[in-house]
């Protein structure tokens, strides 16, 4: 790995939101991807305990100049879920204030569940780049799990958010979920990703927190369905 690049695996429940019960059985990843040199970086869906991953990001002399979201989904963005309000980007935007950037298809659910304003967000398409200081973090439009999905590839790190995990992938019986997109997604959008890129989930899910794209192409069977009649029937 380029050892300009800074990148921070943090997991809910373990390394910051100890003392919240959901926090832990969500089991989300929250990331830091930036600059080592400039002392710059990202957070990718900050949630939970905002404070806690500011405070990740200060013990090893990082700055957060900007966040990522790669759905709108509670647990990656905060908002009511479960009858629990989760924290989120409303939180950080008063600790830490910064742009969010979003697919533009995102924006909406963002918002809604937020309370962000438009003035508060960046809107992308897919293939757009978000630059932290010398380095560019390259956004994937990668819809199935939700319509405006985007994983994020930052040289040899592929953060993938909800749409791959190490085992299986994201669900697409939620509101906005979209099965035969997910195939094409796996199957075409991100064929190109070379074995070696690390793939980082969404949540921790597998017997590792992440591993080489060629080894979740060899273990992850949903990467391994050969035409789309296969996978509807494989997802019933």
């Amino acid at each position: 790995m380029d050892a300009q690049l800074y990148v921070k695996q943090l997991r809910a429940g373990r390394d910051f939101g100890q003392h919240d019960a959901m926090a832990g059985g969500m089991a989300n990843f929250v990331y830091l991807v930036g600059d080592r040199a400039a002392g710059e970086c990202l957070v990718v869906d900050p949630a939970w305990d905002v404070a806690g991953i500011l405070a990740a990001a200060s013990a090893d002399d990082m700055r957060i100049t900007g966040a990522l979201a790669t759905h709108y989904h509670p647990d990656h963005v905060g908002g009511p879920m479960f009858g629990h309000s989760v924290e989120g980007l409303a939180q950080l935007m008063e600790l830490s204030p910064c742009k969010v950037h979003v697919h533009k298809i995102e924006a909406a659910g963002v918002k809604m569940l937020t309370g962000l304003s438009d003035s508060d967000l960046v809107k992308h398409d897919g293939g757009d780049r978000v630059a932290v200081g010398g380095l560019d973090v390259q956004l994937l439009h990668t819809p199935g799990h939700t319509p405006g999905s985007i994983c994020f590839r930052c040289g040899d790190v592929l953060i993938a958010g909800d749409t791959l995990f190490l085992q299986g992938c994201g669900r697409v019986d939620l509101p906005g979920g979209d099965s035969d997109e997910m195939w094409r997604t796996l199957s075409q959008r991100l064929s190109t990703i070379a074995d070696h890129v690390m793939l980082y989930p969404g949540h921790d899910y597998g017997d590792r927190p992440h591993a080489s794209m060629g080894d979740v192409r060899r273990d992850n069977m949903t990467l391994r369905i050969p035409d789309l009649p296969t996978w509807r029937r494989f997802m019933g």
